[in-house]
């Protein structure tokens, strides 16, 4: 396996993980990257090149073993190992992340949430507690938390940022429109829904 795998196969990964996971649940044994790409809507010839970076993972007229590439894929984004995530702002959008809990991932939770509002401090969200900010590094440091999801007002992502960068958080995945200046050493993840949803128009209308 190449040490440098681009940005872009890394972003499918999980992807490739949940289509494998649904065919060997299925009770498929074997699958050609066409296969897969008609399943998956992405080309067979960017499946073929983003596995590729782990070596030799098919045969030549036989295709994949969906079994031996789903375990290899599990390994590699530690499936069997237990992420507790940070929610930081519980206002709709935290509800709704709160309320979802990534129930579809196995290995990845909402564990701990933080807020300014009165009215949900020391509230539970499932079995999720919402704590006030001015718990933020203590609980982070309880909970052996290194993601934290950002849903807070865009003129205080900063500042919450560099709070959570002192407590030790290793990852941010950002709702906000603020972006945010971190060390090089951790990352970040921007989720812009309206640019996403502008890109999506400007596709359909330039089809």
């Amino acid at each position: 396996m190449t040490d440098k795998i681009p940005v872009a196969t890394t972003k499918r990964l999980p992807l490739y993980y949940r289509f494998l996971t649904e065919l060997y649940n299925r009770g498929t044994l074997k699958i050609s990257s066409s296969e897969l790409a008609d399943l998956i809507k992405i080309d067979s010839t960017t499946i073929r090149r983003d596995f590729s970076h782990f070596g030799q993972m098919g045969r030549r007229g036989y295709g994949y073993d969906v079994k031996e590439l789903l375990g290899f894929f599990k390994d590699i984004l530690d499936q069997d190992v237990q992420t507790t995530v940070a929610l930081v702002g519980v206002g709709h959008l935290g509800h709704a992340l709160l309320n979802f809990n990534f129930h579809k991932s196995s290995n990845v939770r909402i564990g701990v949430a933080f807020d300014v509002n009165p009215s949900v401090i020391g509230t539970k969200e499932g079995e999720v507690e919402v704590f006030a900010m001015d718990n933020l590094k203590e609980q982070i440091k309880l909970h052996k938390t290194d993601v934290a999801i950002l849903t807070v007002p865009t003129d205080a992502a900063q500042e919450i940022t560099d709070e959570l960068v002192e407590a030790g958080i290793s990852g941010i995945m950002n709702f906000t429109t603020e972006r945010l200046a971190v060390p090089d050493n951790i990352s970040v993840q921007n989720v812009d829904l309206t640019s996403e949803l502008q890109n999506l128009i400007y596709a359909i209308g330039h089809k």
